[in-house]
């Protein structure tokens, strides 16, 4: 079933506000006075492209609320005023955020905040992927999905998603077995749309400590993992492609370009050196690694590695804060001569988030196995040098390829890569401050990754003010105190 609705918050304040004066000493009309027109933009039927953070994904999960404030629909509701036609999305079944498939829960209930940290939310969910919805839908955003994905064939297939081939968020409302996200947006013949993909081209790599490969050079997608960095060629023929069929038939929009995916608090939340130490553990531990860095050092002096490798490869723990011992697979393979590559994690290189509860812990309850010191760390829990450098080099690829394709079809970009690298320092909107602090700072949501209720009405605003100056509309903007960080835990 098609599922609808209209408002869900207060636009504009009852009455009359405070009249200020311009720089030109005219007295500025009141809100609720301001003629909003949509310029030479046409909203009739409005579809939004990509993947989760066009979705309403947030705090770990997909559910209703986070989908009624989706930045999509949060515009939708703007564009009605001027006008914008219906607003459709595939909403699950309710405001828990897990997934079933026969009747079995395969996906986890959303993160809610329990006073000293995020918790998943219990209770049995009811979305189930094979309860397929029908009808199309304006908001086609696919949580999961790279910029490739748009074109496949049958990612929305119920039976390639047994075969863990297909995406089940897209599986709940894709039209056909072999139906495109791409197809079924342009399906509706949209007069306008929003393009934000690109993302998780970089952001699976990101989150699995670069645990995958960088594909750059690689343009045969059935190499690909999910933890795989795009190929920019790649993404360039797929993202021209992409916004030429949009255009196809008239139609305007904005598109929106990759964040910095490393400043988000899923990566700037666990400090590289988290393992607090008194001095007497410290030794003891010292000891236990004095061999290794024995063995480093003639190593060096035989000219098998260069000093500099074996001082960044020395194993030093002192009384204080400690950075964790790391598999490091760039460093220099001695495993012919029985030498691992390890070493301690450097300033500037990042944890992930559930690196937290991970560090310290015991493997079979022994004392003398500790993840992150005695025991090292895999490559998926964290990010290094190199990997951040691949990550990087990436992300910059990919947005020269959005600015450039954006630039031929006279579309305006949305630089989200600059706005979310703001939340270092600090992003204002209205009285509040954003930043990248996980819980606190108010643009992510729980999961470190994904934004909040207030951050997506900021890019509601961002986007309108893209559509003001290039379409010549007018549009009524979002407060920032009518959006609360999170969302109330109550929620069924």
């Amino acid at each position: 079933m098609k599922l609808r609705y209209q408002w869900i918050l207060p636009l504009i304040a009852l009455g009359f506000t405070a009249c200020e004066s311009d720089d030109d000493g005219g007295v500025m009309m009141p809100e609720d006075m301001v003629e909003y027109s949509a310029g030479t933009a046409d909203f009739t039927t409005y579809v939004s492209l990509g993947n989760s953070l066009t979705a309403g994904y947030t705090d770990g999960a997909l559910f209703q609320a986070g989908q009624m404030n989706s930045f999509p629909n949060l515009l939708a509701n703007q564009f009605a005023q001027v006008g914008g036609g219906e607003f459709t999305q595939p909403l699950m079944a309710d405001n828990l955020g897990g997934m079933l498939i026969g009747g079995f829960q395969f996906l986890e209930n959303r993160l809610i905040f329990d006073g000293s940290g995020p918790v998943r939310l219990p209770g049995n969910a009811t979305t189930e992927v094979t309860n397929k919805l029908s009808g199309s839908f304006n908001n086609m955003g696919v949580p999961g999905a790279k910029s490739f994905h748009l074109l496949a064939p049958g990612y929305g297939s119920l039976q390639a998603l047994q075969q863990g081939q297909a995406n089940p968020y897209y599986a709940r409302f894709s039209s056909s077995e072999n139906a495109t996200v791409l197809g079924d947006a342009m399906a509706q013949n949209p007069t306008f749309f929003t393009l934000w993909i690109g993302a998780n081209d970089v952001l699976g790599y990101a989150v699995a400590g670069g645990d995958g490969v960088d594909r750059n050079g690689d343009t045969n997608l059935s190499n690909y993992e999910s933890n795989d960095i795009t190929d920019p060629q790649v993404f360039g023929q797929v993202y021209t492609n992409i916004v030429s069929t949009l255009t196809s038939g008239g139609a305007k929009g904005v598109v929106a370009n990759v964040p910095n995916v490393t400043v988000i608090p899923y990566f700037t939340t666990v400090p590289y050196n988290a393992i607090p130490m008194d001095a007497a553990t410290a030794a003891f531990v010292n000891q236990g690694y004095g061999d290794y860095n024995q063995a480093l050092q003639q190593f060096a002096a035989g000219g098998a590695i260069s000093q500099e490798e074996a001082a960044a490869r020395t194993i030093n723990f002192v009384e204080g804060q400690n950075a964790p011992v790391i598999v490091d697979e760039y460093l220099t393979d001695l495993s012919a001569f029985g030498l691992p590559p390890y070493r301690q994690l450097a300033a500037g290189e990042l944890l992930v988030l559930p690196s937290a509860a991970f560090l310290g812990t015991l493997v079979d309850n022994d004392p003398t196995k500790v993840n992150g010191v005695s025991v090292p760390l895999e490559d998926k829990w964290a990010l290094t040098a190199p990997e951040l450098q691949e990550i990087d080099a990436a992300t910059q690829a990919f947005n020269q390829v959005i600015d450039a394709v954006a630039a031929q079809n006279d579309l305006p970009v949305i630089d989200a890569y600059s706005l979310i690298n703001q939340t270092f320092t600090g992003l204002p909107f209205d009285e509040f401050n954003f930043t990248n602090n996980l819980v606190t700072g108010g643009m992510f949501s729980l999961d470190g990754i994904h934004l909040t209720a207030r951050a997506n009405a900021f890019v509601a605003n961002k986007v309108m003010e893209a559509i003001e100056s290039k379409y010549e509309a007018v549009l009524p903007r979002y407060k920032a105190g009518d959006f609360g960080i999170a969302y109330p835990a109550q929620l069924p």
